[in-house]
């Protein structure tokens, strides 16, 4: 029945959704460190940035395949060079960052909602080899493009559902125990998050190094 198709381009665009978002890089880092030194309203506007951010390389992925892969693998150490230093940017920025300020800005009603959703959006679009990510989900899930624009667009509804899902789950479970962490704590928190995500910055900066020894042209495999 064609209920059922669009059901299952629903469900398929829900399960890549959840794929790319669970893994916990720099991004989930970012949200996790958010919700505990700001608040949960603040953790969950960065993991829409990042959800939004993901639907955008989704659409690509499904409707531009062939011109955005080529310009991404004929470009991949500029992309992995871009991302990784905006990357190491905000992990700087995190790990000199005092949670006391931050407290008396929530306190006072000046947290950022929008400067949250948007720095997080900004730093996913800095990636844009997730959508070589898209590509190989979609090609796993059997989603082609020839199933045509409508279902299409809701299989791409159905990558924001499922993205946005896990991040309302996780900042979810992360503001549980937030109550319990005192100032000193997040400093700590702070610290360590932002040398984490410094980490995978330049983990993937000095990736393209590696690569290039290994195989003389810099493109990750």
């Amino acid at each position: 029945m064609e209920i059922d198709i669009w059901i299952v381009m629903l469900l398929r665009g829900i399960v890549v959704g959840l794929l790319v978002s669970i893994p916990l890089g720099p991004v989930g880092v970012l949200c996790i460190q958010r919700t505990l030194s700001k608040n949960r309203r603040s953790g969950f506007a960065s993991g829409l940035g990042a959800a939004t951010a993901d639907t955008l390389f989704a659409t690509v992925a499904f409707f531009f395949l062939s011109m955005v892969v080529s310009f991404i693998e004929s470009n991949m150490v500029l992309v992995k060079v871009v991302g990784g230093i905006c990357v190491v940017i905000v992990g700087v920025h995190i790990f000199m960052a005092n949670p006391a300020v931050q407290i008396r800005r929530n306190r006072a009603g000046r947290s950022n909602l929008w400067q949250d959703y948007i720095s997080v959006l900004l730093i996913t679009l800095a990636n844009p080899a997730l959508v070589l990510v898209f590509v190989a989900l979609f090609a796993a899930f059997g989603i082609d493009s020839t199933a045509g624009l409508p279902k299409g667009l809701f299989m791409i509804a159905g990558v924001f559902g499922g993205a946005c899902s896990w991040w309302f789950l996780l900042t979810m479970v992360v503001n549980l125990v937030r109550r319990k962490f005192r100032p000193r704590h997040l400093l700590w928190i702070n610290r360590v998050s932002g040398a984490v995500i410094v980490i995978l910055g330049a983990a993937a900066i000095l990736s393209i190094f590696i690569n290039v020894n290994s195989n003389g042209n810099g493109v990750f495999h």
